[in-house]
């Protein structure tokens, strides 16, 4: 199964590339392929993950097909054979 992943903006400079395929064997969920993402690309943990909490940062969109996680099931979101997630960063201004 494979899994493409597509970084926009600083996310891109972050991960070096602007997209990658992971490869898993079994469905996975979106916790589990950020997970095997951050061990990959250790550069994105600081920008893509809370310490404390072990979850994505607030300032990162993610959209798997099209659709931003929080109308699908969040991080348990399953994903399948060619499936894409997108990490789009959020910029906050004031």
């Amino acid at each position: 199964m494979i899994v493409t992943l597509r970084f926009v903006g600083s996310l891109r400079s972050a991960s070096g590339k602007s997209r990658l395929a992971l490869e898993f064997e079994r469905a996975i969920s979106l916790r589990e392929v950020l997970k095997r993402l951050v061990e990959e690309k250790p550069r994105l943990r600081r920008v893509l993950i809370d310490f404390e909490l072990d979850d994505p940062k607030p300032n990162a969109l993610i959209l798997v097909n099209g659709k931003e996680i929080s109308v699908l099931d969040g991080l348990k979101t399953a994903l399948k054979d060619g499936d894409e997630v997108v990490f789009v960063p959020v910029l906050h201004g004031g």
